[in-house]
């Protein structure tokens, strides 16, 4: 059998949905599910990205090789970066805008509590955080390496494995299901991941203590690319590609089967290439062999340096990785895998016995422009290119449910909540559900509120505050 990476059809990915029909307009793309699904927002997220990955497939462009931008990344930490005029942020290759954006509806760094005292900084003591987690104060979750703060990266150890043919496998370990593993090696611990062995690949230690996987391969060499709907209604583009593309047995998820049956979250970060290949310590990387929101990777030192991205749990704002998706049109706006396995995993179902998932919300209609504190959401990201403000669920030290495996909770706020001058930027989950409750926000289209089908792959690094 041959290892090369399997582009999916939509027919393979459409094995859960069915669609009876496509109507699309130049403002939006609707769709009528069949009776399998009744969710509008599995209807709205998912058929659309299916409707553009065999399109994209069979653009030349494909093949293209992506290299990044000299300095790119400074300029982003530097807050001086202008993705209007510089470059199109929806056919860049690469992580994007890094968090500290150029203004502050693009970056959530808190303020100093200095500010409007007698005093200047170096009069306050340590945050409470620092005597016990769950106050508040910042806390760094992912423990593997250090976070930069002025240029919203981390730098984290590089692993490499092979598949059972010997190909590399470079992969990187985020979270795992095990406390005391998660303890000993500096991860975050996710009770949750211990119900995703449906949809995690297989991996076996080697003598030399290596993981050696069963099958799951990835292909970086599709280019990246977006095009938006118009000017104020960006989302839903009319086009999507992922810039990365994994075969229909890959899943960032692994199970180790002689240790434990331990689950692992191992995003793989190139695939296939020796490590004369991959060496960009100093940035500059080709994307056409590596993962998007890599920075900088050195197989050298077995380092690499990862993007890390702004968002909310109830309140308080933090930095996360962002590295697969369980469809293309999400892929390609998280700077994502397209990761086909992870469609296995059970969605719906938040905090109930046996559930892998915890709920990320996307705003698809939110505030525009950096300079407006209350930006957010989708059509935002398509505008600008700098993130949406996500709203995640629980992540360790605010509640015990935390899941790197987020299920997209997509909604939009009502004309009539936006008329009356309601919309602003939410930031945490119940806030978000008591708008559903009094109807100024549904799911999108004017739908039900609730799952959009998929699911991504986002480990919590930091919390700001």
């Amino acid at each position: 059998m041959s290892d090369k990476p399997t582009h999916l059809t939509p027919k393979l990915t459409l094995r859960r949905i069915t669609l009876n029909y496509l109507k699309h307009d130049d403002r939006s793309v609707f769709f009528r599910p069949s009776t399998f699904f009744h969710r509008a927002g599995v209807a709205f997220a998912v058929a659309i990205a299916l409707s553009f990955t065999a399109l994209a497939q069979e653009s030349p462009r494909l093949r293209t090789p992506r290299r990044g931008f000299e300095g790119r990344f400074d300029l982003f930490a530097a807050g001086i970066f202008d993705a209007a005029t510089t470059l199109d942020p929806n056919t860049a290759q690469g992580p994007g805008p890094g968090p500290i954006g150029p203004g502050p509806g693009c970056n959530l760094f808190p303020a100093p509590p200095s500010v409007g005292t007698t005093v200047n900084l170096s009069y306050f003591g340590p945050p409470p955080s620092t005597t016990n987690q769950s106050l508040v104060g910042p806390v760094q979750l992912l423990k593997t390496g250090p976070v930069d703060a002025t240029k919203g990266t981390i730098t984290i150890p590089l692993y490499l494995g092979h598949l059972k043919n010997g190909k590399n496998v470079w992969y990187v370990l985020l979270d795992v299901d095990d406390a005391n593993v998660a303890a000993e090696l500096g991860l975050n611990f996710s009770a949750k991941m211990t119900f995703m062995s449906n949809a995690a690949r297989t991996a076996n230690l080697d003598q030399n203590g290596n993981l050696v996987f069963d099958k799951g391969t990835v292909d970086f060499s599709p280019v990246r690319s977006i095009t938006p709907g118009p000017v104020g209604q960006e989302f839903p583009p009319t086009a999507a590609q992922p810039g990365a593309i994994g075969d229909r047995d890959y899943s960032p998820f692994v199970q180790i089967l002689n240790a434990g049956g331990v689950i692992y979250n191992a995003p793989i970060v190139a695939f296939g290439v020796d490590a004369n290949d991959i060496s960009f310590p100093n940035g500059n990387v080709d994307y056409s062999k590596v993962h998007d929101q890599v920075v900088a990777i050195d197989p050298v030192n077995m380092t690499v340096t990862l993007n890390l991205i702004n968002g909310f749990s109830f309140g308080k704002p933090v930095w996360y990785l962002s590295m697969d998706t369980s469809i293309p049109l999400g892929a390609a706006i998280e700077h994502n895998t397209f990761t086909p396995l992870m469609a296995a995993l059970h969605l719906g179902g938040d905090d109930t016995f046996s559930s892998p998932i915890e709920r990320i919300f996307i705003s698809t209609n939110g505030a525009h422009d950096c300079a407006n504190p209350q930006r957010q959401g989708l059509s935002a990201d398509l505008a600008d290119g700098f993130r949406p403000n996500n709203v995640v669920g629980g992540i360790p030290t605010n509640a015990l449910d935390y899941s790197p495996a987020w299920d997209a909770q997509l909604f939009e706020w009502t004309q009539d909540a936006i008329s009356k001058g309601f919309r602003g930027q939410v930031r945490e989950e119940f806030q978000i559900l008591t708008f559903v409750q009094d109807g100024l926000i549904t799911g999108p289209g004017g739908g039900k509120f609730g799952s959009s089908g998929f699911s991504i792959n986002c480990t919590i690094v930091q919390r700001l505050d």
